[in-house]
């Protein structure tokens, strides 16, 4: 017996007043300021016919002020699964074309039912974020939709990955929900985020600010840290989504997608060493080294402007996934600092949580000094790096490239703080404080004496840098694995990788422990 046609076009008239939300003219208004649909979003992020939806037909069930009968597409969130590049993720994509993507309870009650997908599948979860905030009309029924995302997002996390990509308004307690995940792209002109705005800033304080002040993506990826990526437009924050993805596995029961090289590559790179300056108190670009390292030179920064004194960054050495975090002398001369430490630590632990190897290049002169660091917590941000670098399981190398002076050798991964490997340059300075600080102390009565203080200052450095600093005294204790040639790197890493993907590190059993936050 054939379906009745009434039955069918009911269904057809049906699906195509949920696909068609917003007229012509206002999606070209979006299309002019770089900014696609909730549903192209979707498209462009997932595989041609892929997307499977999840609860296209909830509605609201508000009966206040008017709402009775108000049909909101969608309820102005799309959810579903799909694929990206052969691997499967939920996505949730809210809808500013459906009463301003505002969250009602069905509007939670559906993003919630795709992170519960995406826990029990064990898939990555994508949330694009373009909303108007809290739908009053629904008053707590709108803010108990709030705090049930927020308690999903903490039970997904560490359990599978979660990528924000704020394209558009996020305001309020909105906000809480891509600061809960792991991380957040954001376009640079149509996107803001922010607690307050800056009416609300002047009503309560009398200080003017703009919207890029307090709610920006150049802000929050410089000043706040709470955005790690900015993307020109709606195409390119998706595209940034998809290269993250391609570092990730889809659960932490799963090893990233490494493709090792068939081959083990152990040639020489002799242009690492022109990377080196002669003059040690010279800044070096860590990046060059990184581009060196990694293949095809590629590597994808995280916060590339906040603390940029610490890169922070995913690549493949040799077909092998890793996180890299390497001082950048170019920034404060390579110190960590407060912002450096909650970036670094913050990097480590997600790499921890997804079983991706750590890699750490070392040029550290210490922590950052000042009365702005040390008022600020820099002891307790700097345990931060002790912490998650202990705490963590995954394959940890270390590389000294030049300096690493007294807490912060041990903050970047040393031996004791569970480096399985760790590898020196020539140019390796170890010691518990550098050279020119060590004078005043070891060598004030010989420089006292001395007829000429500038000549027998530079002798006595280089003898304490022989004496107190040297690699091959490290090693000689043991706390290094081996000095070598700058060519050699890529290879020796690339092999102590492999040995290590098998790695097991049993900890005591505990609930877990307490981080100095």
């Amino acid at each position: 017996m054939a379906i009745p046609i009434k039955a069918l076009e009911t269904l057809r008239n049906r699906r195509k007043k949920i696909i068609e939300t917003g007229d012509a003219e206002k999606i070209k208004k979006r299309h002019d300021k770089g900014l696609l649909t909730a549903r192209e979003r979707l498209d462009r992020l997932f595989q041609e016919g892929t997307f499977q939806e999840l609860g296209a037909h909830m509605q609201h069930r508000c009966n206040f002020f008017g709402m009775e009968t108000k049909e909101i597409p969608s309820d102005g969130v799309i959810v579903g699964t799909g694929y990206v590049d052969g691997r499967q993720v939920a996505a949730a994509s809210q809808d500013f074309l459906a009463m301003a993507g505002t969250l009602g309870k069905m509007h939670a009650t559906k993003i919630v039912a795709g992170m519960e997908i995406a826990k029990k599948v064990g898939i990555p979860l994508v949330a694009f974020k373009d909303s108007g905030g809290a739908r009053i009309q629904e008053a707590v029924d709108a803010l108990s939709g709030y705090g049930e995302v927020f308690y999903q997002n903490v039970l997904l996390s560490g359990v599978v990955p979660q990528i924000a990509v704020i394209l558009g308004p996020c305001a309020g307690g909105a906000s809480y929900s891509p600061a809960l995940m792991d991380f957040i792209i954001m376009t640079r002109e149509n996107a803001q985020m922010f607690i307050t705005g800056p009416q609300v800033i002047k009503a309560v304080s009398g200080r003017e600010c703009t919207m890029d002040e307090v709610g920006g993506a150049t802000m929050h990826a410089s000043v706040s840290g709470n955005v790690h990526f900015i993307a020109d437009d709606d195409e390119h924050a998706i595209e940034i989504c998809k290269e993250l993805l391609s570092f990730l596995p889809n659960n932490n029961t799963q090893d990233p997608p490494h493709q090792p090289y068939p081959e083990l590559d152990m040639s020489d790179d002799a242009e690492m060493a022109n990377l080196v300056p002669e003059d040690p108190k010279e800044a070096m670009d860590v990046t060059k080294v990184i581009e060196r390292l990694v293949d095809d030179g590629h590597f994808l920064q995280v916060h590339e402007l906040f603390a940029q004194n610490l890169i922070t960054c995913f690549a493949r050495i040799q077909g092998i996934v890793v996180g890299i975090l390497a001082n950048q002398s170019k920034f404060k001369a390579g110190c960590l600092d407060i912002d450096a430490s909650d970036k670094g630590a913050r990097f480590i632990r997600f790499c921890n949580a997804f079983n991706i190897p750590i890699v750490n290049l070392v040029d550290v002169p210490g922590f950052l000094p000042g009365i702005e660091q040390e008022r600020g917590g820099i002891i307790r941000h700097g345990a931060k790096l002790l912490f998650a670098y202990s705490a963590s399981t995954v394959p940890k190398l270390t590389i000294i490239l030049r300096k690493a002076y007294g807490g912060s050798y041990l903050a970047m991964c040393s031996q004791e703080m569970g480096a399985d490997v760790v590898l020196a340059w020539p140019t390796a300075e170890i010691a518990v404080m550098g050279a020119e600080g060590a004078l005043n102390i070891l060598y004030r009565k010989e420089l006292d004496e001395a007829k000429d203080k500038k000549a027998r200052s530079k002798e006595l450095i280089e003898e304490y840098r022989e004496k107190f600093a040297s690699p091959y005294l490290a090693a000689g204790r043991g706390y290094i694995t081996d000095v070598i040639e700058p060519g050699q790197t890529r290879g020796q890493v690339a092999l102590s990788l492999r040995k290590l993907l098998n790695k097991r590190d049993l900890r005591p059993l505990k609930k877990h422990g307490n981080i100095p936050l």
